[in-house]
C-alpha cells in the first residue's frame, strides 16, 4: 500500500526545509559559513540545525522504509529524496565535526598544577579545580544523574556508577566546561545516528591527547627513555623520582579519572563501549610513558644508596594501584594495569636484591687497615644509620621481606646465630638484628689487625657502645630490635672494655702489690728497699707508656668515656695511693727520692683525664 500523497508533500517540505538550514552551514560552500560556528551562535539557530539533521535523519529512516513498497513513480521520488538526504547528512556531519573540534579546543579548562601539588600534599579535604572553581569538581559523594544535551530530542540519562568513584583519593574536575559538555553529548548522538561515531572518536582523541601533552609537561613528564634514566647521575634520578611521585598522584586521580569521567559524560549510553574507546584512545601513550620512569628504576643497576627511593617509588605505586586499577577496569586497558602490577613487583624484588646485596658487603667489607685510636669505624656509622633508615620502612619491607635469614655455623667466615629465641620476630625485625649480627662478625675481624691487644678491646667496644646507642635512640628500631637481643649487645661492649681493663692494668696493679718486696725479719724492717725502688720505677715506667698511648686512643662518647675512667680510678687511685701511704718514707729516707716518687696520687688523678681523648700528640706527662 502506497504512503498518501499529501504525506509524502509533508515529508518532502520538512525535509528540504531540514536541507535547507544543513546548506545554509555547508563550509564548503559559503564563505560566511567557515568564518561562524553554530555552537557560537544564539541557542535558536543551534536548535534549527540540531532539529534539521534529527529531520533528515528520521527521513533517511522513513525513506529506507517507504523505497520497498512505493509505486514505480513514488519510488523515483523516494530515490531523489535520499540522494539529497545524504547529501546533507554528510555536509551536516563534516559540520558537527567541525564544531566538535572547536567546542572541544574552545572550552578546555585552564590547568593549574600548582595547586593540585599543593592539594596532594595536604590532608585537605577540599578537592582541587582546574580553574580555580571548587563546583567543577565532582567526587564520589555527587550525584550519579547526568543530563543528557538540550534541543529537540533532550532526554534523562541515568549514568553508570564507575566502581573508580568508591577510592576516596580519586578527585575528579571538569577538563572541559560544564556548559559545553551538554553541547558536545548531542553532537555524539548525531553523529553516531548517522554512523560516524569512528570521525567522532578520532576527533576526541586528537584534540584530547593534544591537552594530555599539554598537561603532562606542566606537570614536568617528558618523554624520557629507559637508556636515559639509567645514564642519568643517581642524585639526578632521586630529585627526579621525588617529581614523578607527585606528578604521578595528580595524573592518575586528578588527570586520568577526569578524563574517564568526561568520556563517560560524552559517550556512555549512546553507543557500547564508546567512552572506554575514547578514554584508551586518550590516555593510553600518556600512561605507558608515565611508567616508564618508575620501570628504569626497577631494572637499573642495584646499589644500597638507591634502597630508600626505590621504596618511596614501591609505596607510592602501591599507593596508587588501587586507584589505577579502579580506573583502568576494562580489557582494552588491561596492559595499563598489568604494566603497573609487573612494576611494583620488579620495585620490590630490586629491593629485595639490595638488601641480600648489602648484607653480603658488610660481611665481605674488606678494610684492614685499623681506624685510629680504636675509634668508630666508618663501616659501623654507615651501616647503623642504614639500619636506622631501614626501620623508617617497616610497613613496607615487613610485606616484601617474606622469609627468614639464614646462619650457616659450619661456615668459619660467616657469623652463627640461633633465631629460635627470636621467633616471635617479624622477618624484617630478623633481618636487622642479623645485619647487626654481621656487622659484629667483621668488627671482630677488624679488631684483629690491632697490635695491642688492649686497643683491640676498645675498639670493640665502642663500635657495639655505638650500636647499642643508636638502636636506643630510635624508637622504631629499638622496638624490632627488642630488649633481649639489646642487653645481649650491652654485655658485649660491657665484656670488651673489662677485656680492656685487664689487659691493660692487671700488669700495673701487680707492681703496686706487697709480694717480693720483704725480706726475712721484722715487719716493718725487712722491707728491701733496692727491690721498692725497682717497683717504684716499675709502676712509673709502665703507667707512663700506659698514659703515653692511651691519651691518643679515643672513646667517642662522653658519657662512656667518663664511665671508663671512674671504673679504671676505683681500682688504680685506692691501690697507688695504699702503696704509697706504706712505702714513701723508705723511699723518701735514703738518696734521689724524687727519681721514684714521681707522682702524687693527685697527679695520678689529673693524668686519667687525659685518657681516651684522642690527641694527636700524647701530652707531657704533668707533675707536680
Amino acid at each position: 500500500m502506497e504512503p498518501p500523497e499529501n504525506s509524502l508533500d509533508s515529508d518532502d517540505s520538512k525535509l528540504e526545509t531540514a536541507q535547507r538550514i544543513i546548506l545554509r552551514w555547508d563550509s564548503a560552500a559559503s564563505e560566511e559559513a567557515r568564518g561562524k560556528m553554530i555552537f557560537q551562535s544564539d541557542r535558536d539557530e543551534v536548535d534549527r540545525f540540531l532539529r534539521a539533521v534529527d529531520e533528515i535523519q528520521r527521513s533517511l529512516s522513513s525513506i529506507s522504509f517507504s523505497s520497498s513498497s512505493s509505486s514505480s513513480a513514488a519510488a523515483t521520488a523516494v530515490d531523489d529524496n535520499e540522494v539529497k538526504a545524504n547529501s546533507a547528512i554528510q555536509i551536516a556531519m563534516a559540520r558537527l565535526e567541525d564544531e566538535f573540534r572547536n567546542i572541544l579546543l574552545s572550552h578546555t579548562t585552564v590547568f593549574e598544577p600548582d595547586s593540585l601539588f599543593l592539594e596532594e600534599s595536604s590532608s585537605s579535604s577540599v578537592s582541587p579545580s582546574l580553574c580555580g572553581n571548587d563546583s567543577s569538581v565532582t567526587t564520589a559523594t555527587e550525584e550519579e544523574e547526568l543530563n543528557s544535551p538540550g534541543g529537540s530530542g533532550s532526554s534523562r540519562l541515568t549514568r553508570r556508577r564507575s566502581s573508580y568513584r568508591s577510592t576516596s583519593s580519586i578527585r575528579e574536575m571538569d577538563l572541559i566546561s560544564p556548559e559545553a559538555v551538554s553541547d558536545l553529548r548531542s553532537i555524539v548522538q548525531r553523529m553516531v545516528a548517522a554512523g560516524y561515531s569512528r570521525e567522532c572518536i578520532q576527533v576526541y582523541g586528537t584534540v584530547r591527547k593534544s591537552a594530555m601533552e599539554t598537561i603532562f609537561k606542566q606537570l614536568g613528564i617528558v618523554k624520557i627513555s629507559i637508556g636515559d634514566v639509567q645514564r642519568l647521575d643517581w642524585e639526578a634520578v632521586v630529585g627526579k623520582i621525588r617529581q614523578w611521585i607527585r606528578a604521578a598522584k595528580v595524573c592518575i586521580r586528578v588527570v586520568f579519572s577526569s578524563e574517564k569521567r568526561l568520556c563517560e559524560q560524552l559517550f556512555d549510553g549512546i553507543c557500547t563501549a564508546m567512552d572506554e574507546t575514547c578514554f584508551m584512545e586518550t590516555v593510553k601513550a600518556s600512561a605507558l610513558r608515565l611508567f616508564t620512569f618508575p620501570e628504569a628504576v626497577s631494572i637499573s643497576r642495584r646499589s644500597p644508596e638507591k634502597l630508600f627511593k626505590i621504596l618511596d617509588l614501591h609505596d607510592a605505586l602501591t599507593d596508587m594501584l588501587p586507584d589505577i586499577e579502579a580506573i583502568f577496569d576494562s580489557d582494552s586497558s588491561d596492559t595499563i594495569r598489568v604494566q603497573a602490577i609487573e612494576i611494583q613487583s620488579r620495585l620490590a624484588q630490586a629491593a629485595r636484591g639490595i638488601l641480600s646485596e648489602f648484607e653480603n658487603a658488610v660481611l665481605r667489607e674488606p678494610s684492614i687497615v685499623p681506624v685510629p685510636g680504636g675509634t668508630i669505624h666508618p663501616l659501623t656509622r654507615y651501616v647503623m644509620n642504614y639500619i636506622v633508615m631501614i626501620s623508617d620502612y617497616k610497613q613496607t619491607l615487613d610485606d616484601l621481606i617474606m622469609s627468614n635469614p639464614s646462619s650457616t655455623g659450619s661456615d668459619p667466615n660467616t657469623p652463627d646465630m640461633d633465631f629460635t629465641e627470636l621467633e616471635s620476630k617479624s622477618p624484617l625485625d630478623l633481618h636487622l638484628i642479623w645485619l647487626i649480627v654481621v656487622l659484629h662478625f667483621n668488627l671482630e675481624e677488624k679488631s684483629k689487625h690491632y697490635r695491642d691487644t688492649s686497643l683491640a678491646h676498645i675498639f670493640i667496644m665502642n663500635n657495639i657502645h655505638y650500636i647499642v646507642q643508636k638502636v636506643k635512640r630510635s624508637p622504631e628500631l629499638r622496638e624490632m630490635i627488642g630488649d633481649h637481643y639489646l642487653r645481649k649487645l650491652t654485655g658485649i661492649f660491657r665484656h670488651a672494655a673489662t677485656n680492656y681493663q685487664r689487659a691493660t692494668w692487671v700488669r700495673v696493679l701487680n707492681s703496686l702489690r706487697d709480694e717480693g718486696l720483704h725480706v726475712s725479719g721484722s715487719f716493718s724492717s725487712g722491707v728491701s728497699r733496692s727491690a721498692l725502688r725497682e717497683r717504684f720505677k716499675a709502676f712509673n715506667t709502665m703507667f707512663e707508656e700506659v698514659h703515653r698511648t692511651q691519651s691518643t686512643w679515643s672513646v667517642p662518647d662522653a658519657q662512656l668515656r667518663e664511665e671508663l675512667r671512674i671504673s679504671l680510678s676505683e681500682h688504680l687511685i685506692p691501690a697507688y695511693r695504699s702503696f704509697l701511704g706504706r712505702f714513701r718514707g723508705h723511699i723518701e729516707s735514703g738518696r734521689h727520692p724524687e727519681n721514684y716518687l714521681k707522682y702524687s696520687v693527685e697527679d695520678i688523678e689529673t693524668i686519667v683525664l687525659d685518657f681516651f681523648e684522642g690527641y694527636t700528640t700524647p701530652p707531657h706527662l704533668r707533675r707536680r
